[in-house]
């Protein structure tokens, strides 16, 4: 402790706090500095280490190396252990609301009668520094709530009553809060999020029944599973808290994950409390993973589905494991917004989001994700029709599934096409939501959907693999670099006659597309695009 505080008053930086609310200061108070400086000087070596295992895999994957389930822990997985049973207010996971966690956000989330909100540091926030102190704020003025905002005439508050169980979801291991350094390293965002907000709110939790539950992104190994549960014991050790209090669910959206589920549920047992299908980082991380690969090639994204054999083997296997192991398996996201000014855009994706639910339901999943509350009552629906008095289907053992490494891995699309209406919406999207991004707004509404990082991710890694791989339109026109830039041209100038130029030049478009164009058409593929984009935040 002492090594820790020396370094504290010797080296530990923090970002202005300057134009942010009083509690900011609190926020980061001598005795959180310290946490998350213990959080550093403990674990960031190990976070390190296991980002360039990453490398050496890809490197491997690269030289025509594929994926398998890993020999060394067959053992593991034929054993029958289970993790420990996770807390009341988790035991009903029917609909999960997710967003970022600005005020207004989080007040129509706890109100939208969801089981769940995901109070989301990562893919759905930019990472400013206003963002990020503002949301651990409005976050534990939640849990106390007291938390309004008001907007023009109208003012929120949180309803009476229950409210969803509150789930943070801190930054992957491979981001930095560039906000706070420690002996001139920047703090992992990882650490940075969850030892705040578990600093500050563990034991509140604890005291008003519920507890420090989390959702862990873009892992790819049950190594990094090992690290999150290293990173728990020793915080609750630390702040004298009872072992086994943090709870948090896996999401699985990296191919490599999807090989590990069992070993990662092992890892992180006595604060397990399930897995998650997060869909669209996975379709990322195929293209990403296997980006040298001809037969990974993938056509337009809204042809990958739920649907597509290799994403039910994935969904179906992440199911059997939970159940085998007594934890929750949580399905994926509906992105839809409504529409308030046209009907017929609604039935028709309300419509989809209903069949998508009832697949999750049938196979076998305890609940699912929304983006949004109108979506709410579709999703609770569906799941409360399957469970009926049940609080999920653990019992649901799927011994009727058996996955193997080729179906998962097995990436034929029927009717599979490349077209210039998909590599539109790539560039369209893919632009639209950097520019938002950069404005601060880290989840979009863009063409009816809530677009966040993970979409961006395929949007921009889609157009690189097929510029890589010498990719055909449907009518056999040549995917080149001169037809992608026109493309881009011309989705600009759809965007500029909406907005108007004054509105258009006002907002930062063009370094959207400097960046759009750095992580899309650059001869290797970026491993993410925020950190690039994060150089250039204001």
């Amino acid at each position: 402790m002492a090594v820790t505080q020396r370094l504290i008053e010797r080296d530990l930086t923090v970002a202005s706090l300057e134009g942010l609310p009083a509690g900011a200061a609190q926020l980061l108070d001598a005795g959180a500095r310290e946490f998350l400086a213990d959080l550093h000087v403990k674990f960031n070596a190990r976070r390190e280490e296991l980002l360039r295992r990453r490398l050496d895999r890809q490197a491997a994957l690269d030289a025509g190396q594929l994926l398998d389930f890993l020999p060394e822990t067959r053992d593991l997985r034929s054993d029958d252990w289970r993790v420990a049973q996770v807390p009341a207010d988790l035991a009903v996971r029917k609909v999960e609301i997710t967003g970022p966690t600005d005020r207004k956000m989080v007040i129509n989330a706890l109100n939208s009668g969801a089981s769940t909100y995901m109070a989301d540091f990562e893919d759905a926030n930019t990472p400013s520094w206003e963002n990020l102190v503002r949301g651990q704020l409005n976050l534990t003025e939640a849990i106390e709530r007291t938390i309004t905002h008001r907007e023009g005439a109208k003012d929120y508050r949180l309803k009476d009553g229950p409210l969803p169980t509150l789930i943070v979801r801190p930054r992957g291991w491979h981001l930095v809060e560039r906000h706070v350094h420690l002996a001139g390293q920047p703090l992992s965002g990882s650490l940075f999020d969850f030892g705040l907000y578990f600093y500050h709110n563990a034991r509140r939790l604890i005291e008003k029944g519920s507890g420090p539950y989390f959702y862990l992104p873009k892992m790819e190994s049950h190594l990094e599973a090992r690290l999150w549960e290293d990173v728990f014991t020793f915080s609750e050790q630390r702040l004298g808290i009872a072992f086994g209090s943090v709870k948090a669910t896996v999401l699985i959206e990296t191919i490599p994950a999807a090989f590990e589920m069992d070993e990662i549920l092992y890892e992180l047992r006595d604060h397990s409390a399930g897995l998650n299908a997060g869909r669209w980082d996975y379709i990322f991380s195929i293209i990403k993973k296997f980006r040298h690969r001809q037969e990974f090639v993938l056509p337009d994204r809204g042809q990958v589905t739920m649907g597509a054999p290799f994403m039910r083997a994935y969904t179906q296997l992440l199911v059997k494991t939970c159940h085998r192991r007594g934890a929750h398996a949580v399905g994926g996201m509906a992105a839809f917004i409504p529409s308030r000014r046209d009907p017929a855009v609604n039935e028709v994706a309300l419509a989809k989001v209903r069949e998508d639910k009832e697949r999750e339901a049938a196979d076998g999943f305890d609940g699912t994700w929304v983006a949004h509350p109108d979506l709410v009552p579709v999703a609770m629906e569906v799941f409360d029709r399957e469970l009926g008095d049940r609080p999920n289907q653990l019992e649901r053992q799927r011994d009727d599934f058996n996955a193997s490494s080729g179906q998962l891995l097995d990436m034929r699309v029927p009717g599979a096409e490349i077209t210039l209406t998909g590599l539109r919406v790539n560039v369209s999207v893919g632009i639209q939501y950097l520019e938002s991004w950069l404005r601060g707004v880290g989840a979009a509404a863009i063409n009816n959907l809530m677009e966040d990082a993970a979409t961006a991710e395929i949007s921009r890694s889609q157009v690189w693999q097929w510029l890589r791989h010498g990719a055909r339109l449907s009518g056999g026109t040549p995917l080149d670099r001169p037809l992608v830039l026109r493309v881009i041209d011309q989705e600009l100038d759809k965007i500029r006659q909406a907005l108007g130029d004054e509105a258009y030049r006002a907002r930062p478009f063009d370094l959207a597309r400097e960046l759009f164009e750095q992580v899309a058409l650059s001869p290797e593929l970026a491993d993410f695009l925020t950190p690039l984009a994060y150089e250039r935040l204001a």
